[in-house]
């Protein structure tokens, strides 16, 4: 004779199975959304792009030249260095009016910091030299940085100012992360690094650091030693290609841009990352862009 579980034990079992089944699809679903501002560059055109949480473009911006670097500022303006002829930095509305523009007399800008005193940070390049301007574009200081790397293009990426004035430069060409004093001299630097874009302190006087087409992120300490890493290894289904961009959010999570150069098509423009490396948020659209370098979660 076949015995049946009891009206009641069968009806829990049902609902059990239609919620594990409900949990296992929300499970791989992209639960966390970000609007974002990214720059594209590459095989595409060289533009910015703003988009909203559902990966809709609600905004595009051309700047005048190679551009490829940008800070969101607290108005909601943009400001990015251009490298062209001429090249400076320039802030710009989301309406797209230029606000403020510095025109550089160096071989070519293509990162820039605002500062919290108002003035603008720039890497300028050929020379090498970090240039603090003032609103009206009077030259503040300026501060020698050191690189072997003699071709302006890869001389310097982004670079901000620390809390005791001190600038920490990314040098790409030459693959190395530098603190400078005011006058210049290196008081700490993590060599080794394939086409470094960005380099950022952390709270705990830590380093992190993109390490561009080494495919890894890394957080050092000051004695240069590595704590914490994010690579192609840890997951493979993004095509880490080009680690171009980081970002420290407010959750303390990384946002980390991945330049897709000659692997257009393949893996994640862009992903947020867990300090255990779990992977919460990808952008994956290949229909809108082709490669980026910079991107930015635009955090309320």
């Amino acid at each position: 004779m076949n015995t049946f579980p009891p009206p009641n034990t069968f009806a829990k079992r049902l609902l059990l199975t239609a919620v594990l089944a409900f949990l296992s699809v929300c499970g791989n679903a992209q639960t966390v959304k970000h609007r974002i501002l990214l720059f594209e560059y590459g095989s595409g055109p060289n533009r910015m792009l703003e988009l909203d949480a559902d990966g809709k473009v609600v905004w595009e911006h051309k700047p005048p030249s190679i551009a490829v670097i940008f800070e969101v500022l607290p108005s909601g303006n943009v400001l990015y260095a251009y490298g062209g002829k001429p090249t400076g930095v320039q802030e710009v509305t989301r309406k797209g009016d230029v606000v403020w523009n510095y025109v550089s007399k160096s071989a070519q800008v293509l990162g820039s910091r605002r500062l919290a005193n108002g003035n603008t940070l720039l890497a300028e390049q050929g020379p090498c030299q970090a240039l603090e301007v003032n609103p009206k574009g009077e030259i503040v200081r300026i501060t020698p940085l050191k690189t072997s790397h003699a071709e302006p293009h890869l001389q310097v990426r982004n670079i901000h100012q620390l809390a005791d004035g001190h600038i920490l430069a990314a040098h790409e060409g030459e693959g190395a992360v530098r603190e400078v004093d005011q006058t210049g001299k290196v008081i700490w630097e993590y060599t080794g690094v394939e086409n470094a874009g960005d380099a950022q302190r952390l709270a705990n006087g830590n380093t992190l650091i993109s390490c561009g087409t080494q495919k890894r992120l890394i957080e050092v300490t000051p004695d240069k030693q590595i704590v914490w890493e994010f690579g192609a290894k840890d997951a493979p289904e993004l095509n880490l290609t080009w680690i171009t961009s980081i970002q420290q959010l407010r959750n303390g999570n990384v946002l980390v841009g991945n330049f897709l150069r000659g692997q257009e098509g393949k893996g994640a423009h862009a992903f947020e990352v867990t300090h255990d490396k779990k992977v919460v948020w990808k952008y994956d659209d290949h229909s809108i862009i082709k490669s980026l370098t910079t991107v930015r979660v635009v955090e309320e």
